[in-house]
């Protein structure tokens, strides 16, 4: 199919939105694919950089190796994608500073809505799928319980974070953000990015390159197979992960090995409790805000519902153009 330099805009634009989504915690690029169109072609093209495409590099020349690995189309995506991450990570990260009770109000309802989301793409709950659920209930709430907030500053770890939450942009449902979150390593990445630290930023996207091609076909594989139980897992995640974004939290330890003020240990407490906490440089305000947080909350959640309706009319739109 052969595309003008309006199609590849459109593409781009699309990739900005996939990057927006995955900026935030709850909100998948994936599933912006999916809404868009061009889910299976991304699906399609990033399981085609492979050793023959490799072979073909050496063998036929750049021209027939980005041909086979429909090059310009992922070149639209991925800057997209980059223009959206380095644009807004900036504002995120003065928010997550000043109002963090609701930014992450609002993340804890763009997950909840997620988890329900993923949850009725099951197509048959059985004890299988049931069980999976659990198994990822457990496991996500193992992880942030025993995870802490100040996670390891290495290039090993920054490395890690990034294979791991690449695969997330391929799934529909969960986002990269997400992953971070889990890995206690959000708010690192997004100053990185907001501060241009070029190493940090170089480190994660090599991860995120070799975590996208190594599981991509892995990724595949599981959803064509074992849809069911890969979805119900993933659903799982989101709902055992609520505890690590509560949006009222006491920091209990706040001086890394740096001597820098970050957040080390922290409990989550409830609203009417956080107002009585001692103030310190780490809490923008001891106003717990619970109206604000609710709404706030809400709203992530009809994100979501916005975002299931696009995806439905958008199943139907595709399904009258094959009929």
């Amino acid at each position: 199919m052969k595309r003008t330099i309006k199609d590849y805009l459109a593409i781009y634009f699309k990739g900005m939105a996939m990057g927006a989504a995955d900026v935030v915690p709850g909100v998948s690029g994936g599933t912006i694919a999916f809404i868009s169109g061009i889910y299976e072609e991304l699906i399609n093209s990033i399981k085609a950089i492979n050793i023959n495409s490799a072979k073909s590099l050496f063998s036929e020349g750049i021209p027939a190796f980005w041909k086979n690995v429909n090059g310009n189309f992922l070149l639209a995506i991925f800057m997209g994608i980059l223009t959206s991450v380095l644009t807004l990570a900036v504002g995120l990260k003065f928010l997550l500073e000043t109002q963090p009770v609701l930014i992450w109000s609002f993340f804890f309802g763009l997950i909840v809505a997620s988890a329900i989301y993923i949850a009725r793409t099951i197509d048959n709950w059985n004890l299988s799928s049931i069980v999976s659920m659990l198994l990822g209930i457990v496991i996500a709430f193992f992880i942030t319980a025993t995870t802490p907030a100040q996670t390891p500053e290495n290039y090993g770890f920054i490395f890690l974070s990034g294979t791991i939450a690449i695969c997330a942009m391929i799934l529909p449902g969960i986002s990269g953000s997400f992953i971070l979150v889990l890995l206690g390593k959000y708010a690192f990445i997004l100053g990185a990015l907001s501060g241009m630290k070029i190493d940090v930023i170089a480190v994660f996207s090599i991860g995120a390159v070799v975590g996208l091609l190594s599981f991509s076909n892995l990724l595949s594989w599981l959803l064509k197979n074992f849809k069911n139980n890969t979805i119900a897992v993933l659903a799982g995640f989101m709902i055992g992960s609520l505890n690590k974004v509560w949006p009222w939290k006491q920091t209990i330890s706040c001086v890394n090995s740096h001597g820098d003020k970050v957040p080390l240990d922290q409990s989550n407490v409830l609203p009417a409790q956080y107002s009585e906490l001692p103030s310190n440089e780490l809490i923008a305000s001891n106003e717990p805000q619970v109206l604000y947080a609710i709404l706030l909350a809400i709203a992530g959640m009809a994100v979501i519902l916005i975002f299931d309706r696009l995806a439905k009319k958008s199943t139907k739109h595709q399904k009258a153009e094959i009929s």
